[in-house]
């Protein structure tokens, strides 16, 4: 047997905030993360280190990467078993040409799929698939006591929904098994709305419940009667009939690996008031048409940051957070108005990406999850002074509006803000976790 690898090294998530010097794990052999797990006190299990804030770091560390194996395929149902280090871009190179996509994807696809199920990843479409767990009929998780535990819906169901969402509380997922979506084509048809507020907003995307899609952009530095107008995105799967004959002859062609990449950190000056409201003028307006329609590559569709290597640079070097939140539907037009208002009012914290999206009833099994039925608002805002401040405002929002946020995203935000055990004390735990005992 190998002898389990250990490195030292300062690490960050992909906000490149916090750094924290980490001892690190790994193995591609299941029975030496077993005996890690065994002769650890605590330890953290991490992916591809793709989530924003403190979540999935720790002193030490029990990377996954390796665990990246394919085991098994199932192409007449759909069904793919890999091991938890495993790429969602991987898998896509792989279940394309068998004309199979992602059931659940967020907005990158270089994320682990063991990342995904902690996180219990949502996608555009939340309102029509619901979260990752949704779609994964089992996986295998190494206990504290160092025991492989087979969970499901059906079987160890307590264990398995306190993993869903989890944030890597309950161990170190091995594999997973999860049920793909059939599809005709890798292109995406494509509908792009222009929206002159947000009650506007919110009207179109409950008239859009039949699109499988749905996601928009907001223009978040406008106010009054244009306060929260943007473009809404919605998209399907296209038919092999809808294809010009030019993609016909690759009509399951997976993406390109082509990237250019972002080698430094922006100064901290670039990202400011102005050149966001240039930016957001010239997005709201290089669309002159009310309505856009086309078919494109689902890489630009679902992925258009990932065509950026190391986009997240663009921060500066003190890093950035995403602060993400969902508010019940009944509450959602006021608390976002309300939430709105405070973010115009904060001077020099301004975002190019701001994302509403709308999700759908949910599985109240998956106490853990992060989403409910209503809308769900996220924004990158970078580290500077004061931000602490600010995230405290902003929860007190949240709050006040019947709303939570999301673990896979947070660095500042306070236990009330969380679905969470009384207890947090574990053999799993992370800085995030230890943050949130108090």
């Amino acid at each position: 047997m190998n002898i389990l690898s250990m490195k030292t090294q300062k690490i960050a998530n992909w906000g490149n905030y916090p750094n924290v010097e980490s001892n690190i794990h790994s193995s591609e052999y299941i029975d030496e993360v077993i005996q890690t797990v065994k002769n650890s006190d605590q330890i953290t299990p991490r992916g591809n280190g793709r989530s924003y804030g403190d979540a999935s770091l720790g002193e030490n560390i029990l990377s996954c990467l390796e665990l990246n194996k394919i085991l098994a395929f199932d192409p007449n149902n759909g069904i793919l078993q890999c091991q938890s280090g495993v790429l969602l871009s991987d898998i896509l190179e792989f279940i394309l040409p068998h004309g199979y996509f992602l059931p659940v994807t967020p907005g990158t696809k270089f994320i682990t799929v063991g990342g995904a199920i902690a996180s219990d990843v949502h996608g555009k479409n939340h309102h029509v698939d619901g979260c990752f767990s949704e779609h994964t009929l089992n996986f295998n998780l190494i206990d504290s006591e160092g025991n492989i535990v087979s969970c499901s819906a059906q079987n160890n169901k307590s264990l398995f929904y306190e993993t869903v969402g989890g944030m890597g509380r309950t161990g170190v997922i091995v594999d997973a098994t999860i049920k793909l979506k059939p599809i005709e084509t890798s292109f995406i048809k494509y509908e792009y709305q222009k929206v002159k507020n947000l009650d506007d907003m919110m009207l179109s995307f409950e008239n859009c419940l039949d699109w499988t899609y749905s996601v928009a952009w907001l223009d978040v530095l406008k106010g009054g009667k244009d306060m929260g107008r943007g473009i809404l995105m919605k998209g399907e799967h296209a038919k092999l009939s809808e294809l010009k004959s030019t993609n016909r002859k690759r009509p399951l062609l997976p993406h390109s690996n082509k990237a250019i990449n972002m080698p430094f950190f922006l100064p901290s000056f670039v990202l400011n008031d102005y050149t966001v409201k240039l930016f957001n003028f010239l997005y709201y307006n290089k669309q002159l048409a009310q309505l856009k329609n086309g078919i494109v590559h689902y890489d630009t569709f679902f992925y258009p940051l990932d065509s950026i290597l190391n986009w997240n640079k663009c921060y500066g070097k003190n890093g950035f957070t995403q602060y993400q939140f969902v508010l019940p539907k009944k509450n959602s037009l006021d608390g976002l108005k309300a939430f709105l208002n405070k973010l115009r009012s904060s001077k020099n914290f301004s975002s190019f990406l701001v994302v509403l999206k709308l999700f759908g009833k949910t599985n109240p099994s998956a106490h853990w999850s992060f989403p409910m039925e209503g809308y769900t608002l996220a924004l990158d805002i970078k580290i500077k002074e004061g931000i602490q401040e600010l995230i405290k405002e902003f929860d007190d929002i949240v709050y006040k509006f019947g709303g939570r946020v999301y673990l896979s995203k947070d660095a500042f935000s306070s236990r009330k803000m969380f679905n969470l055990p009384d207890n947090l004390a574990g053999k799993f735990t992370s800085v995030q976790i230890n943050r949130l005992k108090k």
